[in-house]
């Protein structure tokens, strides 16, 4: 049981890494192009603005557990398989990339005006502007939002197991629930709390080293 429990640990683990890499580059490329095009923005344009604006918030609406059924076909078409922690992970990163745009698109918003002026009067260009004063000006509302998705991504590889995810969400279905296992349960509830707890501390001491 040992030997399950700590695998299960580390498909979560795998889960949760690699969905928030993939999902923060995905993420990050959308925030920019919200920024880039949003009226006020460096490249306005206000159709292709809305347009990604109304597509993100009707993603995000769609409950965990009904997105990865949806995506189902998809996962079939590029993992092969719907079940395991490969198939897991491209619904993790869909969702953890349109929590983290919007996440990155209000931390990049919060830029004060004058810099922005500044950089344009230096003959900056916008993607220049954006990487080099809005990101580094953001950076520590970005650390602090991304530890905050990857709480909820942990969350999410749970909730994953229920249709055979793997991680210890699967473990904790299949051993802890259908075996009756309470023991189980709880011992995967602790390692999740656990996991929690590192996340937050970590990411709370990026943040605040980033804001000194």
């Amino acid at each position: 049981m040992k030997q399950l429990v700590l695998q299960s640990f580390i498909e979560t683990v795998e889960m949760v890494g690699v969905s928030m890499a993939l999902g923060t580059i995905i993420g990050s490329l959308l925030a920019i192009l919200l920024v880039l095009t949003k009226p006020s923005g460096l490249w306005p344009r206000s159709y292709l603005h809305q347009i990604l604006g109304i597509g993100l918030n009707a993603f995000r609406s769609i409950p965990f557990i009904i997105l990865i059924i949806l995506m189902i076909p998809f996962t079939r078409f590029w993992v092969g398989t719907s079940i395991g922690t490969a198939a897991a992970t491209l619904p993790l990163t869909f969702a953890a990339s349109l929590l983290i745009a919007r996440v990155i698109e209000d931390a990049l918003n919060t830029t004060p005006k004058g810099l922005i002026e500044v950089g344009k009067a230096l003959g900056a260009s916008n993607l220049q502007i954006i990487l080099k004063i809005q990101f580094r000006e953001a950076l520590p509302l970005i650390i602090s939002g991304l530890t905050t998705i990857s709480i909820n991504i942990i969350g999410f590889s749970a909730m994953a197991g229920t249709v055979g995810g793997g991680g210890l969400g699967d473990l904790a279905i299949r051993y802890g629930y259908q075996r009756y296992d309470f023991t189980l349960l709880i011992i995967i509830v602790i390692i999740l709390i656990a996991m929690v707890q590192c996340v937050q501390t970590l990411g709370n001491f990026v943040s605040a080293r980033l804001r000194k």
